[in-house]
């Protein structure tokens, strides 16, 4: 199996993060930065946008979920929520990952027959962008897990870190040390998953 392949397989979702990072913060952002700038965007339209947040800023990121959710959620169900964030706050950081509304408006409007395409086309880029984060992340000896707490958290976020109004939030990566293993992963017969021609 090649190194890639080996790299795209021991990216899981690790759920049980903590703080024994042996890279620096900067190590860290540089792993993120690279990874990002090395993902392909339709057109080049390099529509990926990041917020890497540490320390005091991470932990805020986690309070505001909550505060953001309770009132969201019958009370008997909040514990469990409370644990799952209290989980991600365990971490050591997360990388926020935004799409970049402008430059997706700019496409539609300059290339106007495949105006409807752009917006799925900058979804795919930054998933692209994220999952390669991620795995450059695992590479490093990291775990990390994704989130969709958006919209709930948007303006939240938007406020408490200046974010460019025309950044539209995606995704939350949170990464930390691995506190423990993923579990088995089950897989979809080839059969119902591929399809070969020839």
């Amino acid at each position: 199996m090649s190194n890639f392949l080996e790299a795209i397989k021991n990216r899981r979702s690790i759920y049980a993060l903590g703080r024994n990072v042996n890279l620096s913060e900067s190590e860290i952002e540089s792993i993120i930065k690279e990874a990002v700038k090395q993902s392909p965007t339709a057109f080049n339209a390099q529509s990926p946008r990041v917020l890497i947040l540490f320390g005091e800023a991470h932990d805020k990121l986690w309070e505001m979920t909550e505060e953001a959710l309770k009132p969201l959620m019958p009370a008997e169900a909040f514990p469990s929520t409370q644990e799952k964030l209290a989980g991600f706050k365990a971490g050591f950081g997360t990388a926020l990952f935004f799409t970049h509304t402008d430059t997706v408006k700019g496409l539609q409007e300059q290339f106007a027959l495949y105006a409807e395409n752009f917006p799925i086309w900058a979804e795919q880029s930054n998933g692209i962008a994220t999952a390669n984060a991620w795995t450059a992340l695992t590479e490093a000896g990291l775990g990390a897990n994704l989130q969709h707490y958006n919209p709930v958290i948007d303006e939240a976020v938007a406020s408490e870190w200046n974010v460019p109004s025309n950044w539209k939030l995606r995704s939350q990566l949170v990464f930390g040390s691995k506190e423990a293993e993923a579990g088995e992963k089950e897989f979809l017969s080839d059969e119902d998953r591929f399809m070969v021609v020839k």
